[in-house]
């Protein structure tokens, strides 16, 4: 009864993470579905918006389509669901901050708030960029490559997953400062060593915009340079949220006035020792006791003290098998004695052993004569 009150108690503490993540959960979805009920009445108004950047561009006489059945209805409903989400996420993020705060300890507390906020600002910056500066310069570039004789008319819908896919790529890349500062402040990396991977950072801005936009020039272009620049933010405010003994702690590796000064330390110290052990012994003494034994001297000391306590174990292995031995031939001789005599008098030389045994040997002679002459005395 006891062990299964036990285990209950140890268990109790992650359910009770379970079921305040359960209800965090429930109210992230609460939140999202009534926003999506008060935004529903408008989803026709809210798509003709998201849609405007290419609307104007069409030539004149042409609009958009819809070639599926349930497009009308359900491209404006989806429209809707995802901006719900998206207006949400400063309480998406409360929610995961309550949830995580109890387990952070105070310097964290104060990093993740001033983080969580400017990350969620740069998301919607990051939105914010993609509809007013990259949408009017791919869609201007993309109604004019036509070819003659083919009327553009796009589709609401792939024209929805295509400005979805846009909206959550420029959000994402707007994160890089916080990652970069994430990334000094966990001690990964510093800012000195990502000025020197710049060149790499570049061409990986300009792969991610190849992998992330749509396959024209342009729309790489407009998201790999914002990339690259506020990786350079990234590294400017790193220094900000790093510790003070982070910052001041310079790296071996890349500062080369250390490599320098190294050897000129180095050399001086030799000097300056070798003149105090030349001018007083007693500090050259004095100096050998801080420096402590060598790799040797240790090895040394540590056979020793092995060598004393194998043989501190084989005398006590000795020491009781020479005890055993006596008490056993204590009772061979002397077993119709209780105590032995070893038992009563201690350990006895060989000189009292060997009168001892003259004795016995005596007193087995007088047994066995008395023993015979009253047989003798029975039969007369």
């Amino acid at each position: 009864m006891s062990d299964a009150g036990r285990g209950i108690g140890a268990e109790q503490p992650f359910v009770s993470h379970l079921i305040e993540l359960r209800d965090r959960l429930l109210r992230i979805v609460l939140a999202i579905v009534i926003l999506f009920l008060g935004l529903f009445a408008f989803a026709n108004d809210i798509y003709h918006y998201i849609a405007t950047p290419l609307m104007e561009l069409l030539p004149e006489g042409q609009s958009m389509v819809a070639t599926g059945v349930i497009s009308p209805f359900l491209t404006p409903f989806k429209l809707t669901l995802v901006l719900s989400f998206y207006i949400a996420i400063p309480y998406v993020l409360y929610q995961v901050w309550g949830f995580v705060a109890p387990g952070l300890y105070k310097h964290e507390r104060r990093l993740v708030m001033p983080l969580a906020v400017s990350s969620t600002l740069l998301f919607y910056i990051g939105m914010a960029f993609a509809y007013y500066v990259v949408f009017p310069l791919i869609f201007a570039f993309l109604t004019t490559t036509a070819p003659e004789g083919v009327e553009v008319m796009p589709d609401m819908k792939d024209y929805l997953d295509f400005v979805l896919k846009l909206f959550f790529a420029f959000g994402i890349a707007f994160e890089v400062p916080i990652a970069t500062i994430l990334l000094c402040w966990m001690g990964t990396t510093t800012p000195d060593k990502l000025r020197e991977k710049r060149a790499y950072v570049i061409v990986g801005a300009f792969v991610l915009g190849m992998l992330l936009t749509p396959p024209d020039m342009i729309s790489q272009t407009l998201l790999a340079i914002p990339m690259w620049l506020l990786f350079e933010a990234g590294i400017l405010f790193a220094p900000l949220f790093m510790s003070k003994e982070e910052e001041d702690d310079p790296d071996p590796e890349t500062d080369p006035e250390i490599e320098k000064s190294a050897p000129a330390s180095e050399s001086a110290q030799d000097k300056s020792s070798h003149t105090d052990s030349e001018s007083s012994p007693a500090s050259a003494e004095k100096s050998a006791v801080d420096v402590g034994p060598t790799e040797e001297e240790m090895e040394a000391e540590l056979d020793k003290i092995e060598a004393e306590e194998d043989a501190e174990e084989a005398r006590e292995r000795e020491e009781r098998a020479r005890k055993e031995a006596q008490k056993i031939a204590d009772n061979v001789r002397l077993d119709h004695y209780e105590p032995p005599l070893s038992d009563r008098y201690g350990p006895l030389d060989e000189a009292s052993e060997k009168l001892l045994d003259e004795e016995l040997e005596m007193m087995d002679g007088g047994v066995d004569s008395d023993s015979s002459g009253s047989g003798g005395s029975e039969k007369s």
